[in-house]
């Protein structure tokens, strides 16, 4: 793919992850050593509250190939990954987790696939373990909601932040402007020459994950809102459905009721007919209102301009 050796930028963001930093770092090192590949290394401190951040300086201290950027506060980690795609300098770029779930020995067949001509080289997780069965569940809901709406690039089941991109794709995602954000969403809609690779994921080293099941949840409602239009249009085909529905129901039961005489003995008053429809109307009218909610909220979001991320001191 290129005539000279490639330089890999390793980006690493993490939030109170001090059990695993010195553990991954050693492992992370001695692979790369073992490469041909001139690298850097980059940790995002994403306002870790223990003692993340010392540990990281200390690396950075006795590592020449080791960089840091520390957040002022927790922005999250979509925020973190953009700040380590920004600071980086090589050919190509891996985003790998701290918490050691992620087999960097995987890195050689990402590289592979990148001399062969792919741009972005993903990791799909094929095992869930220490993973509850709410969050397994949840996510493979997630992508089949995904593939419903007709998102192809990211709806399928297993796609991880674990990626190499090329910089050519890098810059381009560089460009993008917007704050509430799904990197990986983004790298997937700019397009590029693809290549999925599986492996199966290891347990944490140490520590607990940051993303609790509200943060979850969140994550997924920003990665269908922020990227699809889709439920809007599905909301309204429902809406006409029902009003629809409701017409001819109503026509059938005034027929059968007060024309007919009743034949079926249903006996159903005219003021349960108007609190059945009106209850009905009124929740359709809720729920759009709600996920017009949503999107008002990311306009609202955007609108406001504030940077996406603060530094607070990097080396």
């Amino acid at each position: 793919m290129k005539d000279t050796t490639p330089t890999l930028s390793i980006i690493i963001p993490l939030f109170n992850e001090a059990e695993n930093i010195n553990w991954h770092h050693k492992k992370i090192t001695d692979f790369l050593v073992s490469t041909d590949l001139s690298y850097e290394i980059i940790y995002v401190n994403d306002g870790s509250s223990d003692n993340s951040l010392e540990l990281i300086k200390h690396l950075t201290e006795t590592h020449g190939n080791t960089r840091f950027i520390s957040f002022s506060r927790n922005f999250g980690k979509e925020a973190a990954t953009t700040a380590g795609m920004r600071a980086a300098k090589g050919d190509a770029v891996v985003i790998i987790d701290a918490d050691g779930q992620h087999p960097i020995e995987l890195v050689n067949t990402f590289i592979q696939e990148w001399r062969n001509g792919h741009q972005v080289v993903i990791g799909v997780r094929e095992n869930d373990k220490g993973e509850g069965f709410l969050k397994t569940m949840g996510s493979k809901l997630f992508y089949t909601f995904l593939r419903i709406l007709g998102s192809n690039e990211s709806a399928q089941s297993g796609l991880t932040d674990f990626r190499l991109i090329d910089r050519k794709v890098i810059d381009e995602f560089n460009k993008l402007t917007e704050h509430n954000r799904i990197s990986r969403n983004l790298i997937d809609w700019l397009g590029f020459k693809r290549k999925l690779i599986p492996f199966k994921a290891e347990a944490r080293h140490a520590g607990t994950a940051s993303y609790s099941f509200r943060k979850l949840v969140k994550l997924a409602i920003d990665g269908i809102v922020k990227h699809s239009t889709q439920p809007l249009k599905l909301i309204g085909i429902v809406g006409f459905i029902v009003s629809i529905t409701s017409l001819v129901l109503g026509i059938v039961i005034i027929v059968q009721q007060y024309l007919l005489g009743d034949p079926f003995h249903l006996a159903i008053s005219g003021s349960a007919l108007l609190a059945l429809f009106l209850s009905f109307m009124v929740g359709i009218v809720l729920v759009c209102q709600g996920l017009l909610a949503l999107y008002i909220e990311n306009v609202y979001y955007e609108t406001q301009n504030r940077p996406l991320y603060i530094v607070d001191e990097e080396n």
